[in-house]
């Protein structure tokens, strides 16, 4: 029998659900990078071959180029950070003696950047 059982299990279900965020995070920003080619071949077919690199470029704006590149990196970042706090946990539920919670904020910190890179694309999407 493992001593802290629901301890350990509760640190793993916290440990699939950041990674599952990550993985979402991930295929998010792949999708908006597939989107942003989508749209530069379509805004390209639709003004010919006359029409000069730079309004096309100009047409995919300044966000449109690096925010599903922020978002695939953001979520690497997310799986490899929750992989630290996964073991450091994990040593800290071994070693049996009482200990502070004080990593509360870092989750809040990872929270927040996701809270405002999803909101800077639906603004970017909405007013843009």
């Amino acid at each position: 029998m493992i001593t802290g059982y629901s301890d350990h299990a509760a640190n793993e279900r916290t440990y699939l659900a950041w990674v599952r965020t990550g993985i979402a995070v991930i295929a998010f920003g792949f999708v908006i990078e597939k989107f942003n080619l989508f749209m530069l071949t379509l805004t390209g077919a639709a003004l010919g071959n006359a029409v000069p690199g730079s309004l096309i470029a100009r047409a995919q704006g300044r966000f449109g180029r690096y925010d599903g590149l922020v978002l695939i990196v953001g979520g690497v970042v997310l799986v490899v950070l929750a992989t630290v706090r996964f073991m450091r946990i994990t040593r800290l539920l071994d070693d049996g003696r009482q200990h502070e919670a004080r990593s509360v904020r870092t989750e809040l910190i990872l929270s927040g950047w996701l809270v405002m890179i999803v909101a800077s694309y639906f603004i970017y999407l909405e007013f843009g």
